[in-house]
């Protein structure tokens, strides 16, 4: 990742059929308008993507599509680890690999069991590294199965190999933030924060971006947001944008993806509200709230002149 400016790095969600497929036609579309947006990178079969819920050869399937589609013009990332012997895992990151990411991500809570050490986890990554020589290696530390946080001198360790480029943190807590920047600093790494609520001072801190679920329901904004955040000329906007991302925070959250492919419906992209997903019934109250929510960022939108068309 070029990190010498802060950029979106989009989770990228799976559109499916209606019948449960994935729809091909549709991610290219989707994939679109994640680089119209300005997007600086690209984030493929993670969480938002019901990585779980695909199979080997759809991962990779999805993974291949999403980088033809991409053409060389941003970095594509893709998780790599879903759980079990580290030399099976190490085999699944070499095929992810070959399909031409910029790096490979490791989910933190598939390397280790809740109860194990944080030595333990540790050498389980180390072993991960060594059975995969010259792969560029990521961290995110998805919520699922349970969420393992690194440690600044954990990450640092990891980062000393020259071997992981890429953080996606969401440890929702500023000072720990700060304290990974602070142990990385000056190394070929970018670490990207999912926890909006302290986005302006995320950015500030120095991370090299965002990578959040936003940006699955305006990914100009979160663009927006990564050029401005320190304009003084755009103060004002650029505080309105951060209290109307926490206002909103729990509405996004809630049976998503299911809402923002909702959201993304409404904006005029053929999507299917389909997931593989079980994330609780899309109830009329909660239409109700992403209805309100659209005309919201209708009202910011104007207001900030992102012209963009979906």
């Amino acid at each position: 990742m070029d990190n010498s400016k802060k950029g979106f790095i989009p989770v990228m969600l799976t559109p499916f059929k209606d019948n449960g497929d994935i729809d091909y036609n549709t991610l290219t579309r989707l994939t679109e308008v994640y680089l119209e947006a300005g997007a600086a990178g690209l984030f493929a079969n993670c969480l938002s993507s019901e990585m779980f819920e695909l199979s080997d050869v759809e991962r990779i399937d999805a993974i291949k599509h999403i980088i033809k589609t991409v053409n060389g013009a941003v970095p594509v990332i893709a998780t790599g680890t879903f759980g079990g012997a580290i030399d099976k895992q190490a085999d699944f990151v070499k095929r992810v690999n070959d399909t031409g990411t910029e790096a490979v991500i490791v989910i933190t809570s598939l390397l280790a069991e809740e109860s194990d050490s944080d030595e333990y986890f540790n050498s389980r990554v180390f072993d991960l590294i060594d059975q995969t020589p010259g792969v560029p290696l990521g961290f995110y530390e998805c919520p699922v199965p349970y969420k393992r946080l690194l440690s600044a001198e954990q990450l640092k360790g990891f980062v000393d190999t020259k071997r992981v480029i890429y953080h996606k943190d969401t440890c929702l807590d500023i000072e720990q933030v700060r304290a990974k920047l602070k142990a990385t600093e000056g190394a070929q790494f970018g670490l990207y924060d999912a926890y909006m609520v302290h986005a302006v001072e995320s950015l500030k801190a120095g991370s090299s971006g965002l990578s959040c679920i936003q940006g699955n329901y305006f990914p100009e904004l979160i663009v927006w947001l990564c050029d401005n955040y320190n304009n003084a000329a755009m103060a004002g906007e650029v505080e309105k944008v951060q209290q109307f991302l926490n206002a909103n925070m729990d509405v996004m959250h809630n049976v998503y993806p299911i809402v923002s492919k909702y959201f993304l419906q409404k904006r005029g992209l053929n999507i299917s509200t389909f997931t593989r997903r079980k994330v609780g019934e899309f109830t009329s109250s909660i239409t109700n709230e992403i209805e309100t929510l659209f005309k919201d960022y209708n009202y910011l939108q104007r207001e900030l002149e992102l012209d963009i068309h979906i």
